[in-house]
């Protein structure tokens, strides 16, 4: 019996399956930052990189500058030489490591709340998220200049009472800590402590992308997890631990993501290059100074988003 051929007959096209239409879907949704990284940063890393091994002298005849390879002498000055960068780079790292947890906790905390059905919650929701227009450059310069117009206003009797206040304050809180250590409460513990409270104002103020992408996260999570849940007999604690905490678990590496940069982007370590770079115009020590910065968060996100990134559970 002859075998028919086959060759003729029109090959069936491969047709993609659901995953790689939605990575498809990712990687177009991401294409325009792409192309800018690439385009405007690469190149911007590049040439920093090399400005930090170079001596960079200004060429103010014939316009432009000059560079003169020095090998790793600003690195060496910038560790051992100049008088603040450790110090700067160290402290931004133990305030990053204070505020990011202490920032998704609350940015979730303030998400559920905010997720729930009650009377002007679309205001609330914008006051949380001013502090995020408020930051904005120009609108900063104004409320700037106008807390320096109204301190010249303030009598010496105001200051010397928020003098006085803040003494006793500080007493109280020493009082505070001293009984929690007697309780037995690790020094450490209390330190972390002291830590967020004294700095619970940058926190709120660094929530409101955060909370709104948790937002975001709460309401895609479908509402048949929780009927099941609640048919169950399970708690509300028992609820957040098995349903509400494991399908935000993308979401906060997400949103750690962007804190731990946006730390970084208005730490000290970023003043320190900006001021050395235009105002003693040592660019090959800024360029060290950023690029050192950069490592470090690259570090750090690797790291935490590598021990996350294990425990986290993608709903499809």
């Amino acid at each position: 019996m002859a075998k028919t051929n086959n060759s003729s007959e029109p090959k069936k096209k491969r047709r993609l399956s659901l995953l790689q239409k939605r990575s498809i879907s990712g990687y177009l949704f991401i294409l325009p930052w792409l192309i800018g990284f690439i385009v405007f940063y690469v190149r911007s890393l590049i040439m920093a990189g090399g400005f930090a091994f170079s001596k960079l002298t200004m060429d103010t005849a014939g316009g432009g500058y000059v560079t003169e390879f020095v090998g790793l002498d600003n690195f060496k000055y910038a560790f051992t030489v100049h008088p603040t960068f450790t110090q700067i780079l160290t402290t931004s790292v133990g305030n990053m490591i204070i505020d990011v947890p202490l920032i998704i906790f609350f940015s979730l905390f303030m998400a559920m709340l905010l997720n729930k059905k009650f009377p002007g919650r679309s205001i609330v929701r914008a006051i949380f998220f001013l502090p995020v227009i408020m930051n904005s450059g120009a609108i900063q310069a104004a409320l700037d200049l106008s807390s320096t117009m109204m301190a010249g206003g303030i009598s010496s009797d105001a200051v010397e009472q928020t003098v006085s206040a803040a003494g006793t304050m500080a007493f109280d809180i020493d009082y505070l800590i001293n009984m929690f250590a007697n309780l037995g409460i690790p020094v450490s513990l209390l330190d972390y402590v002291v830590g967020a409270v004294d700095r619970i104002n940058d926190i709120i103020q660094a929530s409101g992308v955060q909370i709104v992408i948790f937002i975001a996260a709460l309401q895609s999570i479908p509402g048949s997890l929780y009927e099941v849940a609640k048919i169950e007999g399970a708690t509300g604690y028992e609820t957040f631990w098995k349903v509400t905490f494991p399908m935000v678990m993308p979401h906060i590496i997400t949103n750690i993501v962007y804190t731990i940069v946006d730390s970084f982007t208005e730490s000290d370590v970023v003043d320190l290059a900006y001021d050395v770079a235009f105002k003693e115009f040592n660019y090959g020590l800024s360029s060290v100074f950023s690029l050192v910065s950069t490592v470090v968060t690259c570090l750090i996100l690797v790291i935490v988003v590598g021990f996350i990134q294990r425990r986290t559970f993608y709903y499809n």
